[in-house]
């Protein structure tokens, strides 16, 4: 067990009080650094070293995106930086300073009326019709890489879907349902 303390998910950092991430070093510089998470602008007292990925788990509780390998070789953290994927885990948090970032947690709409469930992405309804998951770690990952994907116009073929996915690792191996269910989703977007 980790002797620091986690945050509470339930009290997410805002903008006038900064949140300190518990798990960087003792006596480190930290300074305030104001990034803009699924629209909506926070501040976190962060090391000038910490990852994008800590900052949003640690930071701002949003454990959506997830630590696999924490060396950018299996797409978990897989992000949006201004609309491009980028990997979390390689991102410094200061880097996305001014920047829009979105997390898996940002994807679905919220619904007209406040008690709905938020309406999800086609990326993620995809998932589900097309069963495009068995454990679930590498999902979040996959889903931002797909709808990045989608977006790019690599959706072609079987094949170029292969390709442009094959930065998200999934140890399952889903991988034909995860290529439906981008086929899917792309042909619902188009």
């Amino acid at each position: 067990m980790s002797p620091h303390p986690s945050p509470n998910p339930t009290s997410p950092a805002s903008a006038s009080a900064p949140a300190t991430i518990p798990i960087l070093r003792a006596g480190a510089t930290r300074r305030p650094v104001r990034l803009t998470i699924n629209g909506t602008e926070r501040t976190l007292l962060l090391e000038p070293r910490a990852s994008l990925l800590d900052a949003l788990r640690e930071g701002a509780g949003l454990t959506g995106t997830k630590k696999g390998c924490d060396h950018g070789q299996c797409g978990a953290c897989t992000v949006h930086l201004d609309g491009q994927r980028a990997l979390a885990c390689l991102t410094l948090a200061v880097q996305a300073e001014g920047r829009e970032i979105t997390t898996i947690e940002g994807l679905a709409e919220t619904a007209a009326d406040p008690e709905a469930d938020p309406v999800l992405h086609a990326v993620q309804r995809a998932f589900i019709d097309r069963d495009a998951f068995q454990c679930g770690y590498c999902t979040p990952g996959q889903i931002m890489s797909a709808v990045a994907c989608i977006r790019e116009g690599r959706t072609g073929s079987d094949d170029e879907i292969r390709e442009a996915m094959s930065g998200n690792l999934c140890r399952c191996g889903a991988y034909p349902h995860i290529v439906a269910a981008v086929r899917q989703a792309a042909e619902e977007l188009a």
